[in-house]
């Protein structure tokens, strides 16, 4: 159970940085509880209409289009959405003087009376979250699933909602701004370059994902990938048990993968044997996945019975690695929330066949050069759209026969489809953000479904 020092914010100064769901979330449950709130974002009154409606008609002021200086002047608290850098210089200066900057997650936690299961990585966490919390439902517990996923830790909270375990995801953005968040069970997937268009470096992103464990005790769960150099590194500086997946050696705790099986050896444990011979998911990366989902059940308080038929029931989620037709005999599969280049290496391990790879959208720092290999491997052309599309031809162009700059999701489409033979893959894999031509990766998924089912219309 968690500490609530914070009961009431009366006549509190507050300023909420940043209007999305999150920053919305905040500044109700704020003012609610008797503070003072004001929201901004760099965002016009046209794109935010709405909400600012909403929002001022229940007393909360509203400032858009700038984020003026005298705002953090004046605040006694800051609340920082996770778009927002921490870096920013009236933010800075804040904390100079003193004043708590929190960020959802850590408002929301302080808040929280039940276990919280929390999960990080640079790939995987949509997909091992979800996983999670069915996993644990099914084994007769109930849950709240939600965090960098679905609904904002704040809005459990507001909603007065009480489950026996709550699953989050959680961003680096989000863990820059925790203070005392400190979750039951922690997991780190994966560390691989990614943000860096944020971060100063790849170490400085690394040591941002490890604070997911910074505040555990002794009692605690710390889960693992024992085959990641970054994760390793992050591993001899926790206080938590360490349960490992990918386990570095016979005497680790953990999980690992026996013929059809995920055997779990954890010490003062009779061994547990978790069946995948059921499992949908394909790609060795979501067995990772799976196995990281497994142990933080466990720890959660889940069991094998309930494990396995969450396992058994469990298709994947969309755009990622996900199957949106066929045409001519050629596979499409949709990868939209493959944004940064580890992502992409995963999806093209997933497949025997030759691809045509759609890549590109707004670049996010830290170049593309890791895919060369991959891309000779696997890739028989490459279609590239968006901001980076100069970009990626520049570091990748080499790499294999065809090389397409398109316009459109649409018209990158049809010159995959060109250039595809039976038997083929056309895998939409961005390493990427889509903020350059989409509202976000589903957005971007969406379109490149619509444009294979208007393909296999004209076939």
């Amino acid at each position: 159970m968690q500490s609530t020092k914070m009961e009431t914010f009366d006549n509190k100064r507050i300023l909420v940085v940043g209007m999305g769901r999150s920053g919305v979330a905040c500044a109700r449950f704020l003012s609610g509880r008797g503070g003072r709130v004001t929201v901004t974002d760099s965002a016009d009154e046209k794109a935010l209409a709405s909400t600012a409606t909403e929002l001022r008609n229940r007393g909360i002021s509203v400032v858009l289009g700038r984020n003026p200086a005298r705002l953090f002047e004046d605040a006694d608290l800051i609340v920082l959405s996770p778009g927002v850098p921490h870096t920013l210089p009236p933010l800075l200066d804040a904390l100079r003087r003193g004043v708590p900057i929190l960020g959802e997650i850590e408002l929301a936690f302080r808040f929280i009376q039940d276990p919280v299961v929390a999960v990080t990585g640079t790939n995987g966490k949509t997909t091992t979250t979800t996983l999670i919390g069915r996993m644990i439902q099914a084994s007769g517990l109930s849950t709240f699933v939600g965090g960098n996923i679905g609904t904002p830790l704040i809005e459990y909270v507001a909603e007065g909602l009480r489950r026996d375990r709550v699953v989050a995801e959680i961003s680096s953005f989000q863990l820059d701004t925790i203070t005392c968040f400190r979750p039951t069970v922690g997991v780190i997937l994966n560390i691989t370059p990614d943000h860096l268009d944020r971060y100063d470096d790849f170490s400085a992103y690394a040591r941002s994902k490890g604070r997911i464990f910074e505040n555990q005790g002794a009692a605690d769960v710390a889960v693992l990938n024992g085959a990641d150099p970054a994760v390793a590194q992050i591993s001899r500086r926790i206080v938590a048990r360490k349960w490992f997946f990918n386990p570095r050696s016979p005497e680790d705790d953990g999980a690992f993968i026996e013929d059809d099986a995920l055997v779990v050896r954890i010490r003062g444990r009779a061994p547990q044997i978790v069946n995948l011979a059921s499992i949908s998911l394909f790609g060795s990366h979501n067995l990772e996945n799976i196995a990281a989902a497994v142990l933080a059940a466990l720890a959660a308080g889940g069991n094998v019975g309930g494990i396995e038929s969450a396992l058994r029931d469990f298709k994947g989620l969309p755009h990622r690695l996900e199957s949106v037709g066929s045409v001519a005999g050629v596979r499409y599969i949709d990868d939209s929330k493959a944004t940064n280049t580890d992502a992409v290496l995963r999806a093209l391990d997933a497949f025997d066949s030759p691809v045509v790879l759609i890549m590109g959208g707004r670049d996010k720092g830290g170049g593309y050069g890791v895919l060369k290999d991959g891309v000779k491997r696997k890739v028989k052309g490459l279609v590239l759209i968006g901001d980076a599309k100069e970009a990626i031809a520049g570091e990748l162009g080499d790499c294999c026969d065809r090389v397409s700059k398109e316009s459109s999701m649409a018209a990158a489409v049809r010159r995959a489809h060109e250039w595809a033979s039976p038997g083929d893959v056309v895998l939409l894999s961005p390493a990427c953000s889509s903020f350059d031509m989409f509202e976000n990766y589903a957005h971007r998924g969406e379109a490149f479904r619509n444009a294979v089912a208007k393909l296999a219309e004209e076939d």
